[in-house]
Parts: structure tokens; sequence; C-alpha cells
């Protein structure tokens, strides 16, 4: 029989930690991986994780790294402290790592802004449809640059898991996506500086068409209604809020990626 070992990567989430554990429990292992947390993410992450490590690392490839090479399990799961395992995605996530040919699979992400479950239009840093986050041990590894650096894979993509799909609340309302978008915006000016690049503006212009023609429409965000137009509207917005804070407020952003 396969073992999963979940993998957890958090800062500072002691109020979202309870739930997203819990809902892990199915797991053979737990690893939580800590990077400078100040709450009580520690305490409640000891409370059902099996291992949990502690640290302070540059870029999230690092931590991510950090938190792979500590798992066991033949298979890992990747949950966000904002996602939940339902009961009935587990079934499928066994199936998988008994049945599987495949290295890794993306799972269907159901993202809720409160109670909505809205299923279109996610695109970069604010969200996304599916993510490849069942894979071998091994089998994924993480880049350390700092901008959008994304996995590297040894093996072959098997189909994608969508019957069910992990539960994200992404925000509780449209105020709390727009202070996102804020704080992402600040992430994404800070790569930019910390790699030396913070682009111009017709770039960020042609990126913002590009993101908000792909929410809207590649993505299927048109139908969604009104949650659609704002997150076509939040998708164009990013590369521009994003180069224009790199831009204007350099020794602001400089640092907030650490």
């Amino acid at each position: 029989m396969s073992r999963i070992s979940a993998l957890i990567v958090a800062r500072n989430e002691a109020e979202r930690l309870p739930d997203c554990l819990a809902s892990l429990e199915p797991a053979d292992e737990i690893v939580v991986v800590l990077d400078r947390s100040t709450d009580a993410s520690l305490a409640i992450a000891w409370k059902r994780a099996h291992r949990v490590i502690e640290g302070a690392w540059a870029t999230e490839g690092e931590r991510r790294n950090a938190g792979l090479e500590a798992c066991t399990g033949d298979w890992v799961l990747e949950v966000e402290p904002d996602e939940r395992v339902p009961a009935a995605l587990w079934p499928e996530i066994r199936r998988v790592a008994e049945s599987s040919t495949h290295a890794w699979h993306r799972l269907r992400i159901d993202n809720h802004v409160g109670d909505r479950l809205i299923r279109r239009g996610w695109t970069g840093r604010l969200g996304a449809a599916e993510k490849p986050v069942l894979s071998r041990q091994g089998a994924k590894r993480w880049r350390t640059g700092r901008m959008n650096p994304g996995p590297d894979w040894e093996g072959a993509e098997g189909p994608a898991i969508v019957a069910s799909g992990l539960h994200r609340v992404v925000d509780t309302d449209v105020s709390g996506l727009l202070r996102r978008l804020d704080r992402e915006t600040d992430l994404e000016a800070s790569d930019r500086l910390a790699v030396g690049r913070p682009g111009s503006l017709p770039a960020a212009l042609a990126g913002s068409v590009r993101g908000s023609f792909g929410s809207y429409f590649r993505q299927g965000g048109w139908r969604e209604g009104g949650w659609g137009v704002l997150l076509a509207v939040c998708a164009g917005v990013a590369p521009v809020l994003s180069h224009l804070k790199a831009r204007l407020e350099p020794e602001r952003h400089r640092d907030e990626g650490a």
C-alpha cells in the first residue's frame, strides 16, 4: 500500500491551520514547514503533525523543497493553509496513489469567496482551477528563483483528479480579495527588484491585456457573471500594479518577498 504524506508550508497561519490539519487526518504522514512564524502556528501544528520544521528561507522554492525532503511517503500531497481536503476526495487520492503509472497529477481546486463557489476565471497568483499538487516522492523539485519559479518534474503527468476538488476559501469577501491583490502585487514587486528586472510599462500593459483576456475568456470567467468581471479586472491590474510598485516605491518593496 502506497503511503501518502500531506505537506503544508505556512507562515503565521494559526487561524486557518486547525481546519486544514483536521482535513488531512486520512494521510499516512503530516509534515508542516513553518517559516519565521511568530503566532501560535507551532503549537497548533504539533497537535496533529508527525513532523514540524521551523526555519527561515529566502525564497518560496527553498522552503517548499525543505518540506518535500522531509516527507517520507511514496506520494506527497501539497496543501495550502487555506485549503481543505474533503472526505469525498480522499478515496480518489488513494486510488490514484495505488494505481497510477505517472509521476504527478493535478487536482481540481474549488475556490470560494466566502460561501460562494467560483469555478472559473482564476489566473496568476490569485488562484487556479487546477494545481499539480500530488506527486511521487522525488518527482518534484521547486526552483529557487524569485520570479515565479515554479517546479521542475521527473516523469510524466497523469490525468487530473476532477471528480472532487480541494476546498479553498480564497477570501471572505470582495474587499478581502482586493486586499490580497495588494499583498500579492507587493510580493511580485519585491521579486522583480530582487532579480533587478522591474520591467517596462509597455510590457506591464501588454501583460494586463493578456491577464484580463485570459481570465474572462480562456478561463471562462464570463460564465461567473459579475464575479468573472471582478477576477478579470484583478488579473489585468496585477501586472501594472506590480511594475509601478517596483518602479515608484523600490525601497518599500525591496525585501517583502523574503
